[in-house]
């Protein structure tokens, strides 16, 4: 299941984890995310244990979609040691997203 990432608990979660993440910026009204939104669930239950994956609900948390430029969604965003390395926007397939958390392991 992926984490249910919030502003209060981003920096704690994604920017000092000792693993790579993979953030989805998503909303409940957009049809692309839907389509995104179960891929990142099967890469969270491949991945657990090895990166975090985890979804931030733009609509109820602006602050850091705000200040990683998320103007498109769904944008993936990956993050090793507190740094953005790799970025999705739109609808890809699921190695896209599996081949960059692969190229950090």
């Amino acid at each position: 299941m992926a984490l249910e990432i919030t502003d209060a608990m981003f920096e704690e979660t994604v920017l000092k984890s000792d693993k790579p993440v993979l953030v989805d910026f998503w909303a409940a009204w957009c049809g692309p995310c839907r389509m995104v939104g179960p891929i990142i669930e099967e890469i969270s239950n491949e991945y657990e244990g090895k990166a975090v994956v985890g979804k931030v609900d733009v609509d109820a948390n602006q602050e850091f979609a705000a200040k990683y430029g998320v103007r498109n969604i769904p944008t993936v965003l990956v993050f090793q040691n507190g740094e953005v390395v790799g970025r999705q926007v739109g609808v890809a397939p699921k190695n896209a997203y599996t081949d960059a958390i692969d190229s950090l392991l």
